[in-house]
């Protein structure tokens, strides 16, 4: 796993092999958005202990969706360290184990990527502590929102910091390459929608699922990607 300062003091994104995660610092506070995959939990402490921070001041785990390489660690976390887990109330039954991950719409060029993303571990079922909605605050970052973002799975969020013009947007958008719509939707349109809303927030620093935070220019590129991403 690799360790990567995106804002000094505040946040760090923390790479795995698939997917990545991220921390957020309010003082000696701690917020993990997403949580890697099933295993990982030793490697996000041993991140969080490298920064001089503690593990027992994780707060919060907020999962930006269901799928297996953000939920992974999540459960083991937040046993540990006491975190409460939240989730958009729409995913938080499969991440509890409740039912299943809903299969995407894949599209012809996606079906060889997804296979590959089915290499990582399953994650177990996770409690959510908290069930959360478009516009609830979060309690972290002078005021973090929920954005609910739709498509990429029915309960994928944002999460907007507007005090510090920081945007997550989990899956929607991708940055693997050109900044792009995010692969296996299980609704494209309600995805492009989703993008379109994001984008709209104009945010200064963008965080993905996939893909390097974009800090420069950051608004302008989600517009004209989101603009340019046919239906």
């Amino acid at each position: 796993m690799d360790l990567v300062e995106v804002l000094p003091n505040r946040l760090h994104m923390l790479r795995f092999p698939i997917g990545q995660a991220y921390l957020w610092q309010d003082g000696g506070a701690l917020t993990l958005v997403d949580a890697g995959n099933a295993g990982s939990a030793a490697a996000i402490e041993g991140a969080i202990r490298s920064l001089g921070l503690l593990p027992e001041r994780l707060e919060r785990i907020v999962l930006t969706h269901c799928h297996r390489d953000h939920v992974g660690a999540a459960g083991e976390l937040a046993a540990r360290w006491g975190a409460r887990v939240l989730a958009h109330r729409l995913d938080a039954p499969v991440i509890r184990g409740e039912r299943p991950v809903p299969e995407p719409v894949l599209l012809d060029w996606e079906i060889p990527l997804y296979a590959h993303g089915l290499t990582v571990p399953e994650a177990p079922p996770t409690p959510v502590d908290r069930e959360l909605e478009d516009g609830d605050e979060l309690g972290f970052g002078d005021g973090a929102y929920v954005v609910h973002a739709p498509g990429h799975t029915d309960g994928s969020i944002g999460i907007h910091l507007p005090r510090h013009g920081v945007l997550f947007a989990g899956d929607c958008v991708a940055a693997v390459g050109p900044l792009m719509l995010g692969v296996f939707n299980v609704d494209r349109v309600r995805a492009i929608e989703s993008f379109r809303r994001l984008a709209g927030l104009e945010p200064s620093v963008a965080c993905f699922g996939h893909g390097d935070p974009l800090t420069v220019a950051t608004a302008s590129a989600l517009a004209e990607a989101a603009a340019d991403t046919p239906a």
